[in-house]
Formats: C-alpha cells, structure tokens, sequence
C-alpha cells in the first residue's frame, strides 16, 4: 500500500511562524470548543511508562520477563512494533519525550515547558472531555494545570525513591496542594485512576493519563518482585559489552555513573533482575487498573493505551541509560486496545508523537495542522501498511540517525565517527558495516536523507565537526575512583 506523504515545510518558514503559533493555537480550541461534543465519543486511558525497553515484554518475545496484564493487552489489541521516541535534547530524555507525546511535535520544535503549543488534553478538554491525570508530569505545573481538570497524585519531577514519590492532588479551587508521600510509586498512581474509574458516572467521556515512574531507576521493586528474578537471575543482552566501542561525547551522564568501567557481569544482571521486578510489578497494577475499568462499565467504550517514554540501555553496548539512538535506547512500546481495533501487529515505522493526531481521531476531533505527529488508524484498519519511509533519531549534539526499513545511519559529529547497521539481519546492532566498500553508496544516501530530515524538523546541528578525538575510549578517564563511585544499590546516594 502506498506511503501517507505530508508536505515538507522549510524550517525557516516554521521559525518564522512560531511567534504566532499559540494565537492560531487559542484560536482552534476556541473554534473546536464551539462545536457540540459528540455523546458516543470513547473514552480515553493512556498508561505510560518511564524507561521501558521495548524488548521486555512477554508478549513481544521476551520469555524471561513476566507481563501477563500487558500480554493481555497485546492479545487483544494492535502492537506497534518499530515505535521509537524521537531522541531528546537533554539528558533527562524524559522530558522532551513527553513534550512530544504531549504536543505531537518533534522536539526541535516544542518548548520543555510546553508553554507554546496546544496539548492533547487541552485539545480534548476543550472538545467536550474530562480529563485526569495522575503520576510523573516532567514538562512543568503550569502546562499541567492548563492540561488537566482533575488529578491526584501528580509528581512534578524526575526520578525519586519509589517509596517516596512527593506526591500533589489537584484541588477544588484548582490550586495544587502540598507535597505528601503516600505508598509505593506505581501502587499510588494506580489507586489515584482507579478512585477516579470508580466514580466517574458523567455522561461526557474522559481521558485518563497515567504516568507511572517505574522501571526508572533507582531499580527498588517491593520484595517479592525482587526475589522473583534473584533466584533466576535474567542473561545479560546479546549486544552486552564491558565498554563502548569509543567515546560517544557523553560519557559522563548520570545513568553512565550507575555501574564501573568495566560492567562487571553480575552487577548488570543483578539490575536487570531489578529492572524486570519494577516491570512486573508495574504490569501488576496495570491489572489492577484494567479490572477497575471493567468493574466500573467503561471497559466496552474506552481505548487503553500502553506505552513508554523511552527505552534504556542497561548493558547493550557497554551503555546504561537512554543517552543514545540505539534500538534498546530509542525504541519503545506502543499498543492501543479498544473499540474496532483488531488484533494485531505493524513494523512501519512509528513515534510516540503520533499518538496526539491518532487519539484526536479517535475521538472525532481535528488536530491542529502543525503537528509533526501522523494518525496511525490506518495501519489497523488494513487502509495503509506504512505511514512514512523513514525514521529520524537524534540526541542533543552527540549523535544524529535516519532509518529505512532496513538499514540504520548513525552519525556522532563531535567524533566524527559512522556507524551503519542491516537491521533486518542484525537488530541488535553489533555489527558495523561503516567501513566496508560495498556500503559506501548507501551511507552517502542515508546522509542525504539524514540531512533531508534535519531540514524538516528544524535541526541546525552539523554532521561533521573538525576534530583531533578520533573516538578513542579513555579508560582512565572513565573508571571510578573508591571516593567518587558508588554502588547504584545504595539508593540514598542519589537523593
């Protein structure tokens, strides 16, 4: 089936018009708010998570995880296969993956506060819906509160103990309250949309944002998940190595300074016997929240999301965090269950930003005509089996990538150094065919179409910068003295 094109506007022309974008913005929820709310509109529930691989779900493939409440979600409805997040300007990759989600725009091209764009929610609010939130809102109160009419246990930050997340509710005068601290991350978010299932009984629909925090780090799964992959420890991924092949130009982020130089063995799979612990447990209350669904008779008009900001590398590629364009780093989860929505499965290649054009869909509201996002609706309908050709990735200045559907171009500028990847033969990215001959005519196109999409989302970074630093690690340098390092299972030296 033919590609959906979409028409490719300078990035000049976009610079230009940004000075007006939240007045066209105002002006389309005002004329959408006009229009009368439709009363067999679903509902919407959108479950995310915080630094989830793709590759640990049971469903997926992965038979030494256990996710029986994502499964289920997985039998029944489309997963998106090839779904990645764009990449982030920051470290805290998390914040500008949420940006997009939450704008349905390339990071280049949104404010981290979310202070110059129109959002989902406040897209659907304004369309007749109510909307709640509950856990991790990383993008700002202000945008949060423009956002959502109701919520309870929102945390505006990062990352935090899970068992002492500082947690707010909205209240009744529509101020947030003080911080308190109730119970375990996923357990509180879970209990906060499960109270709002149980007593939503208005005619309008509603949308539901759950924003858990797990399996972010530090990786501190209640006991029992814990001990559940201690007496099995999990392997260590099949592109596991004790070192980055060479200095990608940042090295030194925090997620990095959560295991030594070299990875020792037994420590990473003693974290990912801790990183699958907060999954499970995380799925457990993914059950708990489908049940409520059900118990409360929403369940036969409501679409249920699942998804992850972002992945995590925990070992593959000697990496520990999401500060690359790696598969493990970029790609993550994507299913959608609900009415009409058969079950299967797609490859094209998909962003998390394509949930705010795709979700508006769903709910028979038009998207603003600025979004970088795509409807996805016809690839479970059968109507398209692809909704592009391509796939750009980038982080900060380190590191630039395009995909087709086969091959991956990864370029790291501050190292002026290639790598080129037969995704379909090796997808876990080890082998690297850069430097051989036969590839040189592909690695000049995928430059082009990488500079192709640089120019349509706005990225001025260049792709080669004169250098003396060929790439080499330092191991020297990257090794943690006794006074500097400490072992990531001392929680309370990261607070």
């Amino acid at each position: 089936m033919p590609a959906i094109y979409t028409l490719k506007i300078p990035a000049s022309v976009v610079a230009s018009l940004k000075g007006i974008s939240l007045l066209l913005g105002s002006a389309f929820l005002l004329f959408t708010a006009c229009r009368a709310p439709d009363p067999d509109r679903p509902n919407i529930l959108f479950l995310f998570a915080d630094d989830q691989r793709a590759d640990t779900i049971g469903a997926w493939g992965n038979p030494g995880i256990s996710t029986p409440n994502i499964d289920q979600l997985a039998r029944e409805g489309f997963s998106f296969l090839a779904n990645y997040n764009m990449g982030g300007n920051s470290g805290a990759v998390c914040i500008p993956s949420r940006a997009m989600v939450n704008s349905g725009k390339a990071y280049f091209r949104v404010q981290h506060d979310l202070s110059d764009t129109v959002l989902l929610p406040e897209l659907l609010g304004a369309n007749g819906y109510t909307t709640f939130a509950t856990g991790k809102w990383h993008n700002g109160p202000s945008s949060w509160l423009r956002a959502f009419q109701r919520g309870k246990a929102v945390f505006f930050g990062g990352m935090s103990d899970h068992t002492r997340v500082p947690l707010q509710d909205l209240a009744l005068d529509g101020t947030l309250t003080n911080d308190r601290e109730e119970g375990f991350s996923s357990e509180a978010f879970a209990d906060a949309v499960i109270e709002f299932l149980h007593t939503y009984d208005e005619d309008a629909p509603f949308y539901a944002y759950v924003a858990f925090t797990a399996p972010h780090d530090p990786r501190q799964p209640p006991m029992p998940y814990r001990e559940m992959y201690y007496e099995d420890l999990p392997p260590l991924p099949l592109n596991f190595l004790p070192y980055h092949p060479f200095e990608i130009g940042d090295m030194q982020v925090r997620d990095e300074q959560l295991a030594s130089w070299p990875r020792p063995p037994s420590i990473l799979r003693d974290q990912i016997a801790e990183y699958y612990g907060l999954i499970s447990h995380l799925d457990a209350q993914v059950g708990r929240i489908l049940k409520a669904l059900e118990e409360a008779g929403h369940a036969e008009n409501t679409y249920v999301i699942y998804a992850a900001d972002h992945g995590l590398a925990i070992g593959s590629h000697g990496l520990l965090g999401k500060q690359s364009v790696y598969e493990h780093s970029q790609r993550s989860p994507l299913i959608i269950t609900g009415p009409k929505i058969p079950h299967g499965n797609s490859a094209a290649l998909t962003y998390l930003f394509d949930l705010f054009p795709t979700v508006s869909a769903l709910a028979n509201i038009p998207s603003p005509i600025d979004l970088d996002g795509l409807n996805l609706s016809g690839l479970w309908t059968g109507e398209h089996e692809k909704v592009r050709d391509s796939l750009f990735l980038a982080y900060t200045d380190v590191a630039r990538a395009v995909r087709d559907e086969r091959y991956k171009l990864i370029r790291y500028p501050q190292v002026n150094r290639t790598q080129l990847f037969d995704l379909q033969r090796d997808p876990d990215e080890i082998q690297n065919l850069a430097t051989e001959p036969s590839h040189a005519k592909r690695i000049q196109d995928l430059t082009t179409l990488l500079m192709e999409w640089q120019e349509r989302v706005g990225d001025t970074q260049n792709l080669v910068i004169e250098s003396l630093d060929a790439g080499t690690v330092n191991i020297d340098k990257l090794e943690r003295s006794p006074d500097r390092w400490q072992p990531p299972w001392i929680v309370q030296k990261y607070f």
